[in-house]
């Protein structure tokens, strides 16, 4: 039971410091528009017979956030994403309403080049999905890097209370 406690104490101390250096590294990225997705970030432990299990939770779309999406035609700014723009699993359009949205907020218009006039938030806003969908977008690991920081972190007892199975399983949760 005591061990129980301090593993749970452990891992709480580990899930705290996950979302307190993710939601840091949203905010000096600039990414933290609408402090949707920073307030979102969250964890659970469970314990169970075999010992405790943590999982963390966030908006969907901070997975992209974090692991970048491959451009329909071009895989340069993040070439190892497992997502990509074009495979058809998307809301069509999804990207064109959030962005048209973003850049009301952010007062965001460019200029015509012959008239010089500005465009309607709604051309500025597809000019730039359109560039996204093609090129992608670039990881910002915001997540992956702090949970890898503090897993090196981790003392040695709950690393060997765990042993390979749990090592195991937050290798994978990265690398995915």
């Amino acid at each position: 039971m005591l061990a129980d406690k301090a593993i749970q104490e452990e891992l709480n101390k580990f899930a705290k410091y996950v979302i307190q250096q993710s939601r840091s590294n949203l905010s000096k990225s600039d990414k933290n528009d609408t402090k949707q997705l920073y307030n979102s970030l969250g964890y659970n432990i469970e314990l169970t017979q075999k010992g405790a299990e943590l999982g963390f939770s966030m908006e969907q779309y901070g997975e992209f956030q974090d692991k970048g999406v491959r451009g329909k035609s071009s895989s340069v700014k993040a070439p190892n994403s497992p997502f990509r723009f074009g495979t058809g699993t998307g809301k069509k359009g999804g990207l064109t309403e959030a962005m048209q949205r973003y850049v009301k907020r952010r007062k965001i218009q460019f200029r015509d080049k012959k008239t010089g006039k500005f465009l309607s938030y709604k051309s500025t806003a597809f000019l730039i999905s359109r560039s996204i969908y093609q090129k992608g977008i670039k990881p910002s690991l915001f997540f992956t890097k702090p949970f890898v920081a503090a897993f090196k972190r981790l003392p040695d007892e709950l690393l060997q209370a765990y042993s390979i199975g749990l090592e195991k399983d937050l290798i994978k949760l990265t690398q995915k």
